[in-house]
């Protein structure tokens, strides 16, 4: 080749890696930062999108969720500031001309109005609860909503005379369905004083009032979870359970209410739990998912959908031939719009009412994600990415996909060096297919091997897809450009991948998970691109109880972080808030089977554990309590291995605050620094 031409290749091979280097590396602090749009409501005639904007407000160490409003497909504004709270849960009004949202403005979460033609919200309810929830009634003249009912005296008394104490899930605050008229010229009670008696000219006049909701369920010893209003507003489904406590959920039934009488009539009792989808858009039928008869194992098997004929009684199971959970999001004319997980994708589908069959809404997007759709089924508002970006919000025709890009969040990550993906796919210990997400540096080179990071999700239904900047508490990016590997296992038991998968680790918890990773690992290892001697694992929540299990039965890894997991399944079944989960999974309670409890728990292998562990876990944790987080960190110090726990003060469950994110992300870095980078060790 001609000199000139190698030196030109040259140069744009230097060029090209100049490039690559010129990328920024986030700090921690941008990534937590950045803006997320989500929730999209498309307008009635399908020309406006309202969604939310979620920001991160560092100096009142939280998150600030407002409106913002495209009209015409045009660039989006913001539509409310609520300062010290949020605006959250847009509502179109029927025709167009309101939008509805919940805020506290005050003391209490109230529905406030605005017009999307501009000006200031204003308060239309003013109750003494907060407001929960609330929809539109079709002639858009009311609006029904939930809140939680008022505490009973005898409490109050009780307290006031014997202090603070409480019987394990006897106190709770049942979600009461209410009314309220929808008027546009309500004046402000301010405007005028409102005495008792006669003022000095010795005149009254009526005082201007709140409009006063009217109670339409506030007596029944029921827990209201989801309400849908009839096409002809006449009659409003409502699911219900006989209260709000988690474990009563498969309790759930529906019934029907009459709006005018408040008659409440039994429609869908299955002896597991029932959930409201949807009414057809001549209010002949209800969609309904359901569990049916299935009390023992609803976590990990498929939903069912039915459509129930209110006139004949007659239901017929829709997408039976659909091997995922199919969440639905409309019934139109053009028929029945749901999501679903699809593998590594997230799809918007299309169901025939009358087949039944299901087909994918050929969106060009491989990660669509639920949004809302037009009465007529025309045209569709949704959140979406390719996987290489931050979903942006979309508005297109449902009949032939045209997507039109409302915002523009991925401004905020040019110049970034972030996270590439692609699925990997490899065999188990017993055989079985699994996927993964493989994340490569920019300038990954196949001849080099890595350093390996693994890092797993919870549910143990949830799902790992491609993304930019995977992570929550994890600094996968900036340990991408720091020069490592990092695979997200889709391990037994993930959703997407149809009831059979998820149902290998029943009675296989632990133990097969452990198989998924390692297997995974050792795919990597075999093609020649890890450097065995420096991998890492961690996860959260089932995440943690997977990488628990690995730190007590595994030394393939250099360090460890298990978040929020589950250490002893005794331990967890005890003090858990749904003690339904073990017993379905592992089909046994410990007094009936100790063995499989004993085979599944990583405290059985204490002895075997040898690799350094970070553990981390929020102080009121009721999921994954945190006994399990001191049981496992004794174990480990006992037998003198490397291990520090972390206690997230005020959290439950997840870390949810920006600063204590920032702390949970630092502690991440710093402890596989130690161990997989040959940094300074940290903890014991």
């Amino acid at each position: 080749m001609h000199s000139k031409w190698i030196s030109g290749l040259a140069l744009l091979a230097a060029l090209s890696l100049h490039s690559l280097h010129a990328q920024k590396n986030p700090s921690f602090e941008e990534v937590i930062s950045l803006r997320s749009a989500g929730g999209p409501q498309v307008s009635p005639d399908g020309k406006h999108v309202a969604f939310a904007i979620t920001s991160t407000d560092w100096k009142a160490n939280g998150y600030d969720t407002e409106i913002w409003l495209s009209k015409n497909g045009g660039d989006p504004f913001q539509l409310t500031r609520t300062p010290g709270s949020s605006s959250a849960g847009p509502k179109w009004s029927p025709d167009g001309r309101w939008i509805a949202f919940t805020a506290k403005r005050g003391e209490k979460t109230q529905i406030h109005v605005i017009s999307p033609e501009g000006g200031e919200a204003w308060p239309l309810t003013n109750v003494e609860q907060d407001v929960q929830s609330f929809e539109w009634s079709p002639d858009g003249k009311r609006l029904a909503f939930t809140m939680a009912e008022k505490e009973n005296p005898e409490l109050k008394k009780q307290r006031e005379r014997y202090g603070a104490f409480a019987e394990d899930d006897a106190e709770f605050s049942r979600s009461w369905l209410y009314l309220v008229d929808f008027q546009t010229t309500l004046r402000d009670p301010s405007e005028l004083p409102c005495y008792n008696a006669k003022d000095s000219t010795a005149q009254s006049w009526p005082c201007i009032e709140w409009p006063a909701p009217r109670a339409l369920i506030d007596s029944a010893a029921i827990h209201v979870v989801r309400f849908l209003w009839s096409p002809d507003g006449k009659t409003i489904a409502v699911q219900h359970q006989p209260d709000p406590l988690i474990n009563s959920s498969y309790r759930s039934d529906i019934s029907l209410l009459e709006v005018a009488t408040r008659k409440r009539t039994p429609l869908i009792q299955n002896p597991s739990t029932d959930g409201l989808a949807a009414w057809s858009p001549n209010g002949g039928d209800l969609l309904f998912t359901s569990a049916e008869s299935d009390t023992t194992s609803y976590f990990y098997i498929n939903n069912k959908l039915f459509r129930f004929n209110l006139a004949t009684g007659r239901q017929q199971r829709l997408g039976a031939d659909f091997d995922e959970n199919l969440l639905p999001i409309r019934w139109t004319p053009a028929g029945i719009f749901a999501s679903a997980s699809v593998r590594t994708e997230q799809h918007i589908l299309l169901i025939d009412p009358v087949t039944g069959k299901v087909s994918r809404w050929a969106s060009p997007m491989p990660l669509s994600f639920a949004g809302s759709v037009t009465p007529k089924g025309d045209v569709i508002a949704f959140s979406g990415t390719d996987g290489k970006g931050l979903p942006e919000i979309y508005l297109s025709p449902t009949a032939s996909p045209s997507l039109k890009k409302i915002t523009r969040m991925n401004d905020q990550i040019q110049g970034w060096a972030v996270a590439q993906s692609e699925i990997v796919r490899w065999k188990s210990q017993d055989g079985a297919a699994v996927e993964g997400v493989l994340h490569k540096p920019q300038n990954y080179d196949p001849a080099e091997k890595y350093p390996l990071l693994v890092v797993i999700h919870g549910g143990p239904t949830g799902v790992d897809q491609p993304g930019a900047l995977p992570g929550s508490v994890y600094p996968i990016v900036q340990w991408l450009n720091k020069g490592a590997l990092v695979l997200r296992v889709n391990y037994r038991g993930s959703a997407g991948y149809g009831e059979a998968f998820r149902s290998l680790n029943v009675r296989n918890l632990g133990i097969g998970d452990a198989w998924d990773v390692l297997s995974g690992v050792d795919h990597l290892i075999g093609k020649g691109m890890v450097d065995s001697t420096r991998m890492g694992c961690m996860g959260w929540s089932q995440g943690g109880y997977i990488s628990a299990f690995l730190t007590t039965t595994s030394n393939r890894f250099k360090a460890i972080s298990v978040g929020a997991g589950i250490s002893n399944w005794m331990t967890y079944y005890v003090n858990t808030d749904i003690h339904p989960f073990t017993r379905q999974y592992l089909k046994a309670t410990p007094w009936s089977d100790p063995e499989i409890y004993a085979k599944t728990s990583p405290m059985t292998y204490i002895n075997q554990a040898n690799t350094p562990t970070l553990i981390q876990h929020g102080e009121f944790d009721r999921r994954v309590p945190i006994p399990n987080a001191y049981e496992l960190l004794q174990g480990l110090q006992d037998r003198n291995i490397p291990s520090k726990l972390v206690v997230y003060k005020g959290f439950g469950h997840g870390i949810t605050k920006p600063k204590e994110r920032l702390a949970a992300v630092l502690h991440n870095w710093e402890w596989f620094g130690a161990y997989v980078w040959g940094g300074e060790a940290l903890g014991r």
